[in-house]
C-alpha cells in the first residue's frame, strides 16, 4: 500500500463510493409504496379559523428487501399530527424536519414505528392532523370565496412525494370533503362532496362557486355568470381535450374510462391530474384559443395514461412523465393544426432547453428540486423521444409502449438494448452535443460542407443547402461521436446558406452555430430581439426578426415584436399588417393576443379611432397574458377614456372606509376588510411608516365573475415624517362576502 500514490487513493475510493450509491437498490432495506389513500378533510366553519382537519389512512406495501420497522411520511410543515395508528393499534412517532434541497423550504418528516412487516407485506397507517394555512396561495387555500389544496402542498402524508428520487406516490382513492357548503372538486367519480380515483392519482381539492357547461363528456367548470362568448370557448376546450384523448389512445392503447373536467381557476392553472385540470379564467376570455392552454390540455390528457392509468417510476421517470407526454402533446399538436405550429412550438421547446443546458444534470439525475428540473426533464426529454421514435420508428415504439404498466426507463432499456446512445446516453450524461456547420466550399461539380459533432455519440441528420435562387437540397449525413463529416451535394448552383440537422431532432448546448454564414449569435431568437427592442434599437429589432420569420413564418410572438419594432419607426400600414397576422395564426400565444391587440390599438389612437382602440385594450385584456401587457392596456385605456362606466357607489364607499382605516394605524383593523389568507403582505406594507396621507380615487371596475370585481385606482400616499407624496395607479381585487366588499388581491400596484 506505501507504494501507491494519494491521489489513486481518493480515486479508487471515489469509485468504491460511487459503486456503493449505484447498488442502493440492492441493500436490504426495506421501502414504501401507497397502494391506496383514504381521506376525510373538513373544512373550518369560521372564516377566521386557518386550520384544515384531517384524517388520512394510507395503504402500504413494503416494496423493498428487508422487514421494515418504520416507514417515515412526508407532509407540510404547518401539519400539526395528534395521532398515527398502526391498523387500529396507536403507536409512537416523531417529528424532523426535512429541507428540500439548497431552498429555504423544508417539509415535515413523521417517523412511525411499527411491528416488522415482512416484505411485499401490507401495512395501513392513520394519521390524524390539523393543517395550518397562514397565506392563501394557488397550492393551498382557506377562503371563503373557494379553497384549494393541491399535492405540491404537502397536504397529505406520503412516504414519497414530488421530491423522491424515484417519483412520488399515485395510487387509487377516495376523498371526502365536508364543511364547505360550495361545489367541491377532485378527480374520479362524484357521490355528494365525495370522490373514489380508481385509477392511479394524487389526492387534491378545490371548493367554490362555478358555472357548468357539459360537452361532449366533458364537464367544465365556468367563472360564476360567465359570457356566452366563455361558454363557447368551453364547448371548444371540450371538444379539443375529446380529439386529444381519441388521438393518444390510437397511439398509447385504451385506457381506464376517467370523469374528464376542465376547471377554471385564479390561481393554481395549470395543475392537472387523472382527467381534471385546471385552466386560467384568461383561457376562457381570449378571443380564440392560445398555444400554451391547447399544450396544456394536450399534455394533461397524455399524462392518464403516463402516471395514471400506468404508472411511471424508477430513475430518469420525469423523462416519461414529462417528456414523453410533451412529445405527444406536440405530434398531437402537428395532427391539430399543421406541421408549421409544431415547429415553432418545437423552437419554443428547443430554446426553453438551450437556456438550461450548460449547467443540466444526467437525465436520472436530474431532480424537481433542481431549477432546471422542467426545461430539462420535459424539454430534453420530448426531444429524446423524437429522436427514438425516428430512428426506431413511432409504430414500434408504441407498440411496445401499450404494453408497460409501469412504465420505466429501465424496462424499456431492456427490451431494446439497440437505444443505448438514444436513451442511455442522456439518461447517464449531461447533454455534450453541439453540431457546428461550415460554410460551402464548391470544387468540380459538388459542394461540400464541413460538419462537426462535440456529442459523445453519432449524429444522424439532414443537412440542408439553399441557393442563392431559394432552391432548398437536403442531403442525410452520420457525424461520429467528438468526429468531423462532410455533407455533400451535387450541384453547381450557388450555395448562400447551409444548416445542419435541419429536423432540429438533437438537444445541443447550442444552436445558433447549426446555421452558416451565422445568422444569430443565441440560440433564442426572442431574447436578441427584446433586447434591441429594449435598447430602442428597432432596426436591429426589425432585421432579427425577419432573419426569424424567413425560416419560421408562423412564429407569432416575432411577427409581434416585428409589428412593435415598425409602429416605433412610424411605419403604421406595415405595423397594422404584421400584428393583423400575428393575431391571425391558428395557434398564437397570449402574449400575441395581448401585445398585437394593443399595437392596434395604439394605431387606433393616432388616427383619432378611439372607439376602436378601446376595442383592442380590451381584448388585450381579456388574454391576461402577463403583467407588462394588463399594465400598458389599461392605461391606454384609461388615457383615450372620455366617459367611463358608472362605479357602484359601494365599492366607492369601500375604498373611502379602507383608506380611512388605513391612516387610523391598528392593522387589526385593516385586517378586517381583507378577505383571510390573502393580501398579507400589502397590508403590511401599506401600515409601514405610519402614512399620514393614503388617499384612492376609483376610476374604473371591471366584473370578474359574479362575486369578484377589479377596480383601477390612482393613490397618493405620504408618510409620516416625511415630505415626500408617493403617487401612482393600483388595480385591486374586490370579492363580495356576505353581501360585504373585501380586498381580495393586488394585480398592479405602481405608487412612487
Amino acid at each position: 500500500m506505501s507504494n501507491i500514490k494519494p491521489g489513486l487513493i481518493l480515486v479508487l475510493f471515489i469509485l468504491v463510493s460511487f459503486s456503493a450509491y449505484s447498488q442502493d437498490d440492492t441493500r436490504a432495506a426495506a421501502a414504501w409504496q401507497v397502494k391506496s389513500y383514504d381521506i376525510s378533510a373538513a373544512l373550518p366553519q369560521n372564516t377566521a379559523e386557518r386550520k384544515l382537519s384531517v384524517k388520512a389512512l394510507l395503504n402500504m406495501q413494503n416494496v423493498g428487501n428487508a422487514p421494515g420497522t418504520r416507514v417515515t411520511l412526508r407532509i407540510g410543515s404547518g401539519a400539526d399530527v395528534t395521532a398515527v395508528k398502526v391498523y387500529d393499534a396507536a403507536v409512537s412517532f416523531t417529528k424532523g424536519e426535512e429541507r428540500l434541497g439548497t431552498s429555504q423550504r423544508s417539509i415535515q418528516r413523521i417517523i412511525v414505528t411499527m411491528p416488522a412487516v415482512q416484505p411485499n407485506g401490507p401495512v395501513s397507517v392513520t394519521v390524524e392532523y390539523t393543517l395550518k394555512v397562514d397565506e392563501n396561495s394557488g397550492l393551498n387555500a382557506l377562503s371563503p370565496l373557494g379553497s384549494q389544496f393541491l399535492p405540491l402542498s404537502f397536504w397529505y402524508p406520503t412516504p414519497n412525494n414530488h421530491f423522491a428520487p424515484k417519483g412520488a406516490d399515485f395510487a387509487p382513492f377516495k376523498l371526502s370533503v365536508t364543511g364547505s357548503g360550495e361545489t367541491v372538486i377532485s378527480s374520479g367519480t362524484q357521490a355528494g362532496t365525495s370522490f373514489e380515483q380508481k385509477a392511479n392519482g394524487q389526492p387534491f381539492f378545490l371548493t367554490g362557486n362555478w358555472d357548468t357547461v357539459e360537452s361532449k363528456g366533458v364537464t367544465v367548470f365556468l367563472p360564476k355568470g360567465a359570457s356566452e362568448a366563455e361558454k363557447q370557448r368551453a364547448g371548444e376546450l371540450a371538444g379539443l381535450a375529446v380529439d386529444a384523448k381519441t388521438y393518444i389512445a390510437s397511439l398509447m392503447g385504451n385506457t381506464t374510462e376517467l370523469p374528464m373536467r376542465i376547471v377554471a381557476v385564479r390561481q393554481g392553472a395549470g395543475f392537472a391530474d387523472a382527467g381534471t385540470i385546471l385552466l386560467d379564467y384568461g383561457a376562457f376570455r381570449r378571443p380564440k384559443l392560445d398555444n400554451g392552454t391547447v399544450m396544456t390540455v394536450a399534455e394533461s390528457i397524455a399524462k392518464i395514461w403516463l402516471g395514471n392509468s400506468r404508472l411511471v417510476r424508477g430513475e430518469g421517470y420525469g423523462a416519461i412523465r414529462e417528456g414523453l407526454s410533451l412529445f405527444i402533446a406536440t405530434q398531437f399538436l402537428e395532427k391539430q393544426y399543421g406541421k408549421d405550429v409544431a415547429d415553432v412550438e418545437r423552437q419554443r421547446q428547443r430554446v426553453a432547453y438551450a437556456s438550461v443546458a450548460r449547467r443540466d444534470a444526467p437525465l436520472n439525475l436530474v431532480s424537481p428540486l433542481d431549477g432546471s428540473y422542467y426545461s430539462s426533464v420535459a424539454n430534453k426529454g420530448a426531444m429524446v423521444w423524437r429522436v427514438l421514435t425516428k430512428q426506431m420508428s413511432a409504430e414500434q415504439f408504441f407498440s411496445y409502449a401499450k404494453t408497460q404498466d409501469p412504465f420505466t426507463v429501465l424496462g424499456l432499456r431492456t427490451t431494446f438494448s439497440n437505444t443505448y446512445e438514444i436513451i442511455d446516453y442522456w439518461q447517464q450524461n449531461a447533454t455534450d452535443m453541439n453540431l457546428m456547420v461550415g460554410l460551402p466550399v464548391a470544387a468540380g461539380g459538388e459542394v461540400k460542407v464541413a460538419l462537426r459533432n462535440t456529442g459523445g455519440f453519432s449524429a444522424h441528420v439532414n443537412v440542408t443547402a439553399t441557393t442563392d435562387k431559394g432552391e432548398k437540397l437536403t442531403t442525410a449525413v452520420s457525424i461520429p461521436g467528438k468526429g468531423f463529416a462532410d455533407a455533400v451535394f451535387k450541384t453547381s448552383a450557388k450555395i448562400v446558406r447551409t444548416e445542419v440537422d435541419s429536423d432540429k431532432l438533437y438537444p445541443q448546448l447550442d444552436y445558433s452555430d447549426d446555421v452558416a454564414p451565422r445568422e444569430l449569435d443565441e440560440s433564442d431568437p426572442l431574447t436578441i430581439i427584446k433586447r434591441a427592442f429594449d435598447k430602442q434599437d428597432f432596426a436591429a429589432t426589425e432585421k432579427t426578426a425577419r432573419i426569424v420569420l424567413q425560416n419560421l413564418p408562423q412564429f407569432d410572438e416575432v411577427r409581434t415584436w416585428l409589428g412593435r419594432a415598425l409602429l416605433a419607426q412610424n411605419r403604421v400600414a406595415e405595423a397594422d399588417k404584421e400584428f393583423k397576422a400575428a393575431l391571425g395564426e391558428k395557434l398564437p400565444t397570449a402574449f400575441t393576443e395581448a401585445w398585437a391587440n394593443i399595437g392596434l390599438a395604439e394605431i387606433s389612437v393616432r388616427a383619432s379611432q378611439n372607439s376602436a382602440a378601446a376595442g383592442y385594450f380590451e381584448q388585450a385584456l381579456l388574454a391576461d397574458a402577463e403583467y407588462g401587457s394588463n399594465l400598458a392596456a389599461r392605461r391606454g385605456r384609461l388615457r383615450i377614456e372620455t366617459s367611463p362606466a358608472a362605479i357602484d357607489d359601494s365599492v366607492k364607499a369601500f375604498f373611502a372606509q379602507f383608506d380611512k382605516t388605513i391612516l387610523g394605524g391598528r392593522k387589526a383593523e385593516v385586517d378586517t376588510l381583507i378577505v383571510p389568507g390573502e393580501v398579507s403582505r400589502f397590508s403590511a406594507g401599506a401600515m409601514a411608516g405610519q402614512p399620514s396621507q393614503w388617499q384612492t380615487k376609483v376610476l374604473r371596475v371591471d366584473k370578474i365573475d359574479a362575486n369578484r370585481v377589479l377596480v383601477e385606482t390612482e393613490i397618493s400616499v405620504k408618510r409620516l415624517g416625511s415630505e415626500l407624496t408617493e403617487s401612482g395607479t393600483a388595480t385591486f381585487v374586490l370579492a363580495k362576502i356576505g353581501g360585504v366588499w373585501k380586498l381580495g388581491g393586488v394585480e398592479v400596484f405602481e405608487v412612487r
